[in-house]
């Protein structure tokens, strides 16, 4: 039996990176005494793979991993989709809390990994770092409206210009209210002029939220100073669209409680 677990991760947990996420939920998976799978071989490990690893930093409330169980311990335990959330979430320190727990195909095409293909952020600004200029909005639409939008995009291997527009699939500007500011998922005080903006992600393109704002801020003539951004993830998606039509899909509505 395979599970999809959708979880949060706020506050200061933003600091710890992929891996000690990984090693922190095996070991609260281990407390709950939850029937996890491991695999065969010589060095057993469970079987577990996150859709799209969160950076260092980042805060969000839609994160996914995949987790293989055995079938007859669920049997055995009665274990349901509710009881997993309260068994596991038992375990959650502060700034990570499990949202969702839903079956899914046990099928390598139904990953996360595989089938993640877009991502929802909310990227605000620390508070007093940045001079925004007044038609802020009129110089978004202009922006989008751009026929491309190149910037230098660094990978561990190399440096290219890219054109990055047809990786934006949705870009606006917001005003966070008072209860979002008063509770930013950051811990820390924000501007109230904040962007929402769906990327690509995945494996085929992959677009950071920073590197958009960034592209915004060298067009509309403003400066982002070093860690004056906060980048908040909303929710991971898979594309089900056909015929180069778009339809996004949040991961764990590819599931079923159980």
């Amino acid at each position: 039996m395979r599970v999809r677990i959708k979880f949060t991760k706020t506050g200061c947990l933003k600091f710890i990176g992929h891996l000690d996420v990984m090693r922190y939920f095996q070991k609260a998976l281990r407390r709950a005494e939850l029937p996890f799978a491991l695999s065969t071989g010589f060095s057993p490990h469970m079987l577990m793979s996150f859709a799209a690893p969160l950076g260092v930093g980042k805060t969000s409330s839609g994160e996914y991993f995949d987790l293989d169980l055995k079938d007859e311990g669920m049997a055995k335990a009665g274990i349901t989709s509710e009881t997993f959330l309260k068994l596991l979430n038992s375990q959650m320190a502060d700034g990570i809390t499990v949202e969702s727990v839903v079956q899914i195909p046990e099928t390598k095409a139904s990953k996360g990994m595989t089938v993640v293909a877009a991502a929802d952020y909310t990227v605000s600004f620390r508070k007093g770092r940045v001079s925004f200029p007044d038609n802020l909005k009129e110089k978004l639409v202009a922006f989008m409206d751009l026929p491309e939008i190149k910037v230098m995009r660094k990978t561990k291997r190399s440096e290219a210009e890219v054109d990055i527009h047809p990786w934006i699939y949705k870009l606006r500007m917001i005003n966070l209210d008072d209860a979002t500011l008063e509770n930013h998922p950051a811990g820390v005080e924000a501007e109230r002029i904040a962007f929402r903006m769906t990327l690509a992600t995945g494996s085929v393109h992959n677009l950071k939220p920073d590197l958009v704002v960034q592209a915004f801020a060298a067009y509309a003539g403003f400066e982002i100073p070093d860690n004056a951004i906060l980048v908040h993830r909303n929710n991971i998606f898979a594309d089900l669209g056909e015929g180069g039509s778009r339809k996004l899909v949040a991961l764990d509505a590819l599931g079923k409680e159980f």
